[in-house]
């Protein structure tokens, strides 16, 4: 639905109105960063406009998927992958309902295990009967790597600085929409995160944080600028390969339940792995990774009465590193591979006309792409077998 220019504007007003009134209830709006080259407006700025609401679908029962780690199911044995965050303090969160549940001044709890890119489901609920105002009310939050806050806060009918609403980037990125269910009833937060990657002092991928809120797209692919904090800019830096998932204690018992979590693949072009372009070096070590393994594989097959598919397992390997000693091996097995061929009686030369063809194949592919010459002689003897037994009309 198209929205009028004109009721746009009233409707930015009254946004910032409230927000401003709200403002005058929990001290000066100037707090944090000021605005600088970069970016228009400043940490926590009252002026930067509200998320629109949007009104959520009805709640669906969301399960985890077969591969995912389940760090909290409503049992007291997930409590063993928790622990406080700060030691000295010693005191943990409880369970209430199924519920892990905040206990004011215990602190954040942590996860014992480390992760870093990953996918997160996490639900939540803000205390009910609300009270208080702003980031005063049902306020915790969820760090990724326990650097990167996504922010929990009971923002229903309740304005506070944008980039500190429920699921902003907590002072970085506010979200979309503003999606959240009443208090007390449990919000349903999935977050895609990608920390991240130098390469010494250089950044390769910034690595950003996308988010859904009870399923309406809340942070876009928003790119990273280093971790987050109150009051103070972002600034890019390094980030260790996995940290703890956290959950904040900023006084509100907040209520979490399902919690589970998938690891990312690496992306491509900045992660080792399978995925993308890679660096020339990078790529010369992983072909010469690969064809090692082949070459392991065809060591298995070796079988003196039927030496083809260790022969066509090498030829493979060729095609990954051109191996001096695999190369040699290669010339002699399809020699004589062939000599046997043509030494073969005349009624049982019929029985290898698939094997014949599909070893042709293999010394197409290769000389399609110069591992082996097109005059190559074993390709050149077998294909004028295939001619002479007809094997190459369809």
């Amino acid at each position: 639905m198209k929205v009028r220019p004109a009721l746009t504007t009233v409707c930015t007003v009254l946004l910032l109105a409230s927000a401003r009134q709200a403002a005058s209830s929990t001290g000066s709006p100037f707090y944090g960063d000021a605005p600088d080259d970069h970016h228009p407006w400043a940490v926590h700025d009252w002026n930067r406009p509200q998320p629109p609401r949007v009104e959520p679908g009805a709640p669906q029962e969301a399960k985890p998927p077969a591969d995912a780690l389940v760090l909290f199911d409503g049992t007291e044995a997930c409590l063993e992958k928790w622990q406080p965050d700060d030691q000295k303090k010693g005191k943990m969160w409880v369970i209430k309902d199924g519920a892990f549940e905040c206990v004011p001044g215990s602190g954040y709890a942590r996860t014992k295990e480390e992760f870093g890119d990953c996918k997160l489901h996490v639900e939540w609920a803000a205390p009910t009967p609300p009270k208080g105002d702003s980031q005063g009310r049902g306020n915790s939050g969820i760090f990724m790597e326990g650097l990167v806050e996504i922010q929990v806060l009971d923002d229903y009918n309740n304005p506070t600085y944008s980039d500190g609403f429920a699921c902003s980037v907590y002072g970085v990125s506010p979200p979309l929409a503003n999606p959240l269910r009443p208090p007390g009833e449990f919000q349903q937060i999935d977050i895609e995160y990608r920390h991240p990657i130098y390469k010494e002092k250089e950044c390769l991928d910034p690595g950003y944080v996308t988010v859904y809120c009870n399923g309406v797209l809340v942070q876009d692919k928003i790119q990273l600028e280093g971790s987050t904090g109150h009051m103070g800019r972002s600034k890019p830096r390094p980030f260790p390969e996995k940290g703890p998932l956290k959950l904040q204690d900023h006084g509100n018992p907040v209520r979490f339940r399902n919690i589970w979590l998938q690891p990312l693949p690496p992306r491509a072009g900045v992660d080792p792995g399978i995925h993308g372009p890679l660096t020339v070096e990078a790529t010369m070590a992983k072909r010469k990774e690969i064809a090692a393994m082949v070459r392991e594989d065809a060591a298995k097959l070796k079988d003196p009465a039927n030496p083809v598919p260790e022969m066509l397992r090498l030829m493979e390997s060729l095609v990954y590193e051109k191996e001096e000693k695999t190369a040699a091996t290669v010339d002699h097995m399809t020699g004589q591979y062939v000599e046997g061929l043509k030494q073969l009686a005349a009624d049982k030369v019929g029985a290898k006309k698939d094997e014949a063809k599909r070893i042709n194949g293999a010394f197409k592919y290769l000389a399609k792409f110069n591992i082996v010459p097109a005059d190559y002689a074993p390709k050149v003897e077998l294909e004028k077998i295939i001619k002479d037994q007809g094997w190459d009309k369809k």
